[in-house]
């Protein structure tokens, strides 16, 4: 890197600053963390598809495909369930917590069933989210560390104080249109890397042939037994309730759809990101794909990666020769022109900052009203004081959770992943029943949620591996989320024949939330023709690029 690049940094760096200053007058909790319900259905779009496609996605997917051994253009199938979840949430889950007028998604689960199953789900997703979080940006940090020679504790820094710094000035509005600046910067990176490195594959000579085995994206395997993974059942099925629950009952995620004008906004918002999010995904895996070709044509690109490797990573040298999460920015750093390298740097930036940014405002909207309101420490002479005040802390909270937990070798990080997997399946039916059901005790919920959890935790091939437990099957861990759901459901429904619901808000049960033309709208006709098109194009894709 050379001044171009580190002006194009700090001129990044400066802007958000500014951005938060910009969006800074905030009287309320509706202004501070629902934008004040003013928000349209581009910025919100972009915000959400940033939040989910991390820094990780950037570096590791394309590594996946491309490098890593096993990898291939089966990650794709992790797009097959989106256009279909997008339209459940949009029929079912937001219409009646957007039309609540709620700040954090979990007091809706209070006004239903009571106050301790609010905190249950509200408690698990503020240590999850703020760990999980901190190791995001750590891993980021290492491996910038890796490629520039900067230490990574100083990377964390700049990552996480010019993130908590336009959050906490601009709240709401300047995360949104922070994290769609970020997106639009993290596109722009994606189509420089894939046209670079087509350039450069062609330019190699010879035939361009890419592996067989990476090529394949759909296997009719069932996700059950060894080896078996990334099926195509487990992920459409297991795929729907990963994120029919993530977009529609994370705080994270649904205190965007919450933040939108009126529910047509919604509408076009999961519209959007139903459509859009597997073209960007479908971006960054041929990248990857290209870019592992080009490795594997340059003996010097590989034995760069093999160097940075045996210098940061000795285990991962030791086991298989290289990182291969290296490959991006190694690819970035070797081949790129100078502005180019600042912009992809930036790019990457952009998309750990956007995670970053999207966590300690929801954080701290679920902080503020499901602790503090509720014990009667904040009222509206000091809201905007004390959610200021969170978003410091849980900044703070996150990057203490990246030095301390980012680099461990202890089961710690292993122990988060395996509740994110196991958890989205219950929180889905809390919701989803909590806006059906008049049958549902608030006793059987929480035995459904507590229960569920437990058994999907038996058979998580992570836990096994912790605690070196065998339950004598391997289930891929995508089916998590579907058994969760299920499971919380019958166990909810079986206590609740003992423990019948005494008190139900019956102003909360919006049944019918929709109608008959809800199903045979215009956006139900386009998700669904998409779906069919993503699986048809994921059949059709080896053959086009063999």
């Amino acid at each position: 890197m050379n001044y171009l690049d580190y002006a194009i940094i700090l001129i990044y760096l400066v802007g958000f600053i500014f951005l938060g200053f910009f969006f800074k007058n905030n009287k309320s909790s509706k202004d501070y963390f629902l934008g004040g319900n003013s928000l349209g259905w581009f910025p919100l779009s972009l915000s959400t598809m940033a939040t989910q496609l991390s820094a990780i996605s950037f570096i590791s997917a394309p590594a996946f495909v491309g490098l890593k051994l096993g990898g291939g253009l089966k990650w794709l199938t992790f797009e097959m369930a989106v256009p279909i979840a997008m339209l459940f949430i949009m029929l079912v889950v937001i219409p009646p917590l957007f039309r609540s007028g709620i700040v954090s998604i979990y007091e809706y689960a209070e006004r239903r069933f009571d106050y301790s199953t609010r905190m249950i789900l509200s408690i698990v997703f503020q240590i999850n989210r703020a760990l999980s979080t901190g190791v995001m940006v750590y891993a980021v940090a290492f491996i910038l560390q890796a490629v520039l020679n900067l230490d990574f504790s100083i990377t964390i820094l700049i990552i996480s104080v010019i993130t908590i710094i336009y959050s906490w000035q601009g709240g709401m509005k300047a995360v949104v249109w922070g994290d769609a600046i970020q997106m639009i910067i993290l596109f722009v990176g994606l189509l420089v890397c894939l046209y670079y490195g087509w350039s450069l594959l062609t330019e190699a000579g010879g035939e361009i042939v890419f592996e067989p085995a990476r090529l394949q994206v759909i296997d009719l395997n069932m996700g059950i037994g060894e080896g078996n993974e990334y099926g195509l059942f487990p992920m459409i099925i297991g795929g729907f309730f990963l994120y029919a629950s993530y977009y529609g009952c994370d705080q994270t995620q649904a205190q965007r759809m919450l933040s939108a004008k009126n529910e047509g906004t919604i509408r076009k918002l999961l519209l959007a990101n139903g459509l859009l999010r597997f073209p960007v995904v479908l971006i960054y895996c041929i990248m990857g794909l290209i870019i592992g070709a080009l490795v594997t044509k340059s003996p010097e690109f590989l034995g760069e990666i093999q160097n940075v490797t045996q210098k940061h990573f000795p285990i991962e040298f030791e086991k298989s020769g290289i990182k291969a999460d290296l490959m991006m920015p190694v690819f970035i750093l070797k081949y790129l022109p100078h502005g180019m390298i600042g912009l992809l740097m930036v790019g990457i930036l952009s998309a750990a900052m956007s995670s970053l940014s999207s966590t300690i405002n929801s954080l701290s909207a679920v902080t503020v009203e499901d602790i503090l309101k509720k014990q009667g420490i904040v009222n509206e002479s000091n809201y905007m004081a004390y959610s200021k005040y969170m978003v410091v802390f849980w900044g703070i909270v996150c990057i203490g959770a990246a030095f301390l937990f980012g680099g461990s070798d202890s089961p710690v990080i292993e122990i988060i992943n395996a509740i994110g997997s196991v958890f989205y399946g219950p929180v889905l039916a809390t919701f989803v029943l909590a806006i059906f059901s008049k049958k549902i005790s608030a006793t059987g919920m929480k035995f459904g949620i507590i229960l569920s959890v437990l058994i999907n935790l038996i058979f998580s091939n992570t836990m096994q591996d912790i605690f070196g437990f065998d339950p004598g099957i391997s289930i891929f861990w995508i089916w998590l989320n579907f058994t969760g759901f299920i499971l919380a459901v019958g166990i909810a429904y079986l206590v609740s024949m003992f423990s019948p619901a005494k008190l139900v808000n019956e102003d909360l049960l919006a049944r019918p939330t929709f109608n008959k033309s809800d199903f045979f709208c215009k956006e139900s006709y386009i998700l669904l023709s998409f779906f069919i098109l993503i699986i048809a194009l994921c059949a059709v894709l080896p053959s086009l690029l063999s």
